[in-house]
């Protein structure tokens, strides 16, 4: 990261979105600093923010930020940089600098973003932890990716910890403000396990409850798969998943009671088709699609295979080989209503013979 990238971002006129477009435009900061007023204006830049950039208004406040994060050991990374998270990167909203602490560069590896309520109840707590253990057993190199908050994130991170994964915390405040204030000791076993508190705010930057939603995209954008673990019917953990459905990522949740405060979101986004349900780990690395090393399992006979009526066979056997499908071609080759398709697709989903994709699709497994 140069003081032209942190220039750039500290340029009120700009926006995130706006910032990736000049860049894929000009290539980096220091070339657009370097334009004449004529090469500016004939990109499209307002005449205000011509004038701020060949003025360089913005550069005092970024040699002052950077003497801060040389106080504070914080560190910074731009989106032009080769250590910049790659799945953030593919994002068009992605921030253009990112400050952090700790070892970002696991990030490149697998990712799962875990997320939920703040008043977990305690089987979300309980799965949290089974979940994330089993991944652990599994996928020793995943790193666990969430937002420090109170309830399931918290619990997200600790058994990462618990685990020996490496885990990830995005703040909805400058890295040297830890949010909630009263998580900084797990921010600092976060970083004490090799793990990274990131945040795409500077140091002066302050927030009135408005830096959430914006902090909840870099956790869907960072992650292969977003699991939601328990919501209501409205909350933060939705608008992530709602956010890693925009960027074409595996969005998963986890099942509650019918009735349950804590899961009338997750349930909601299971029968909506905006998310496929998981019960274990070995469900979240299907859905992700995460290649891992066979291993021998002992199976009874009896277990072998699902028991599915006439129906469910039926439908089954629409879907070719590598196909994936939506409801009007199952409904077209089944010839059965979509009521019917709608029905059968959630047995054979528990079943765990069909997975859905993002965009209404399903396909075989």
């Amino acid at each position: 990261m140069t003081i032209e990238d942190l220039a750039l971002t500290l340029l009120p006129q700009l926006g995130p979105r706006s910032i990736v477009q000049l860049m894929e435009y000009f290539g980096t900061a220091t070339t657009l600093f370097a334009r004449s007023a004529a090469e500016l204006a004939e990109a499209g830049i307002a005449e205000p923010t011509v004038r701020a950039i060949r003025e360089r208004t913005t550069f005092a406040a970024a040699e002052a930020e950077l003497l801060k994060m040389e106080r504070y050991g914080i560190r910074a990374v731009a989106a032009t940089d080769a250590d910049y998270p790659p799945l953030l990167a593919e994002c068009g909203d992605q921030p253009h600098v990112l400050f952090y602490q700790g070892n970002i560069a696991p990030l490149a590896g697998r990712t799962l973003s875990v997320v939920g309520t703040r008043t977990m109840t305690p089987y979300g707590g309980r799965m949290t932890n089974r979940l994330i253990g089993e991944l652990g057993e599994a996928l020793p190199d995943l790193s666990v990716v969430s937002g420090l908050a109170f309830g399931v994130d918290a619990e997200a991170h600790q058994a990462a910890i618990k685990a020996g994964l490496h885990t990830a915390a995005f703040l909805p405040s400058p890295v040297s403000k830890v949010t909630p204030s009263s998580h900084k000791q797990l921010a600092e076993q976060i970083l004490a396990s090799g793990g990274a508190l990131l945040s795409e705010y500077p140091s002066f930057a302050v927030g009135r409850g408005n830096f959430y939603i914006p902090r909840n995209r870099l956790i869907a954008g960072a992650s292969q798969g977003t699991l939601v673990v328990e919501s209501p019917s409205k909350g933060g953990s939705l608008h992530t998943a709602d956010m890693a459905w925009g960027y074409q990522r595996a969005v998963m949740a986890l099942p509650g009671r019918v009735g349950d405060r804590s899961s009338e979101g997750t349930n909601h986004l299971i029968a909506t088709r905006r998310a496929a349900m998981v019960c274990s780990a070995a469900d979240i690395i299907c859905e992700v699609g995460w290649d891992i090393e066979a291993r021998p399992v002992q199976v009874a006979a009896e277990e072998c295979g699902p028991t599915l009526t006439n129906d469910e066979n039926s439908l089954l056997r629409c879907f070719g080989e590598g196909e994936s499908l939506g409801i009007d071609t199952l409904v077209e080759r089944s010839g059965m209503g979509v009521a019917s398709v709608n029905a059968l697709l959630v047995g054979l989903e528990i079943a765990g013979v069909v997975r859905s994709l993002p965009g209404g699709r399903y396909e075989r497994v």
